[in-house]
């Protein structure tokens, strides 16, 4: 005889039950959120049915076809970088980003450039149909192979996903999905991870690839659980400048490097690669480089770019000196000042210290160390470094200037670009010899005879 279907009251805050109704979740204290809903099978019907499966089995790692794993093209070099080659099949990517940064314009043209013979599956839960026929006929975009489905209701898309077999499904947004399972509110903690795990699961099952957008609280971290990103393979974050640049970062990637940047321009056509970063954070300028003004010599990822570091002292306000820096970390100025006003004597304690990336980059590498001191320096003294004069290098706090990777890549890029003198650490003979023919290369060991040698 069949079974009596019992209920359960599920909080759509939490997702805790409780047999019978309560006003108040003894979880999460939320009040009124205990709606009655089915309770989960359990007991000898699920085992039954479980049994009835074939029993899990494992295999050996070797005999694992590694083409299992093979990379989709996203028709961007940029998205392709910053992922490590290409979409990664069975791989969820979380997309986050500020409102009307481009989060939507990315995907909607990874959809119509992925390549795949494939379906694509766009599912909006914020924009309608017709809105998003007017963006792609705005990008002038191909729209052959996208199928779109606007709603956030789980188990509708599940029916889709079913049918339509796509080889790329894109989320627009996680914050829009629900289901009755989870609760009756979406955008709830648990709505968010109930969803998400049902449509990763089942990407991995199939082959496909996932992008979720995600939106992001006002400190700039996604919003929701911080478990969605433990769930997902990739999380990317999209920066924006004061101006039309857009910066693209991987936070966490299970298949690629987190180090690489993809670098766009949004334009009428929508997100275009920059093709040459190189130059795009050099401010041309006639005649002598004024006080403040430096030039270092940066990696991001694998690729070498060049970047104009500014910077200003004034006298302290009030008699507390403080740093102002949001493109360079605020400790690491500090700890560069400190280090300039032990070794080389100059008073910098007295001062507020103020730090400018040009073009809005945000630099975390350490070889920007020594460009961000001679900044500082030519500033705080009023002499200017002479023009074509790049430096990169780590400083340690006894003032050595340490070697830094990739070396002879960020030469060539400074040689390539028409500098004529380059201040580095030392590195191998035969890398020092080929850029001491081709300009002024000096070497040094620590900050005293790096700013002899710029100066």
């Amino acid at each position: 005889m069949k079974s009596k279907r019992t209920f359960v009251f599920r909080c759509s805050s939490c997702g805790h039950t409780e047999p019978k109704w309560l006003g108040r979740c003894p979880d999460c204290g939320e009040w009124n959120t205990l709606v009655e809903t089915a309770a989960a099978e359990s007991g000898r019907g699920a085992a039954a049915r479980s049994g009835e499966r074939n029993a899990p089995q494992s295999f050996p790692l070797s005999s694992v076809d590694s083409d299992e794993g093979s990379r989709i093209g996203s028709g961007s070099g940029e998205l392709d970088r910053v992922l490590g080659g290409g979409v990664m099949r069975r791989g969820a990517i979380l997309v986050g980003g500020e409102p009307g940064i481009g989060k939507s314009t990315l995907l909607l043209q990874l959809a119509a450039q992925v390549k795949t013979k494939g379906r694509v599956l766009y599912i909006s839960g914020e924009e309608s149909a017709g809105q998003l026929k007017m963006r792609a006929d705005r990008l002038r975009l191909s729209c052959d192979k996208i199928e779109i489905y606007c709603s956030g209701n789980l188990t509708d898309i599940e029916n889709i996903l079913e049918s339509v077999k796509p080889v790329v499904v894109i989320v627009d947004s996680a914050q829009t999905l629900f289901t009755t399972e989870a609760g009756l509110v979406p955008g709830t903690v648990n709505q968010m991870k109930y969803c998400s795990f049902e449509l990763i699961s089942w990407v991995k099952e199939h082959d496909a690839a996932l992008f979720l957008v995600a939106h992001v609280t006002k400190e700039g971290i996604i919003a929701g659980p911080k478990t969605l990103e433990h769930m997902v393979d990739t999380v990317l974050y999209f920066e924006q400048t004061d101006t039309d640049k857009r910066f693209l970062r991987a936070t966490k990637n299970r298949f690629g490097s987190v180090d690489e940047i993809g670098i766009f321009t949004m334009t009428e056509r929508g997100l275009c690669a920059v093709e040459d970063p190189s130059v795009l954070f050099l401010v041309r300028r006639e005649g002598s480089l004024p006080p403040g003004i430096a030039t270092a010599a940066v990696l991001e990822g694998s690729r070498a770019l060049l970047v104009e570091i500014q910077a200003l002292t004034v006298p302290a306000k009030g008699g507390m000196s403080r740093v102002y820096a949001d493109r360079i970390d605020g400790a690491r100025v500090a700890r560069v000042a400190a280090t300039l006003e032990k070794t080389l004597g100059i008073r910098l304690s007295d001062q507020d210290i103020y730090v400018n990336v040009a073009g809005g980059i945000r630099i975390n590498e350490v070889g920007v160390e020594l460009g961000l001191a001679a900044s500082i320096y030519s500033a705080r003294t009023g002499i200017p470094l002479p023009q074509r004069t790049a430096v990169c290098g780590e400083l340690t706090l006894a003032g050595e200037v340490m070697p830094v990777r990739r070396l002879s890549g960020r030469i060539k890029t400074a040689l390539n670009l028409g500098f004529e003198k380059i201040v580095c650490p030392a590195c191998d003979e035969a890398t020092m010899k080929e850029a001491a023919e081709l300009c002024r290369c000096t070497a040094v060991k620590d900050l005293k005879s790096a700013v002899a040698a710029i100066f």
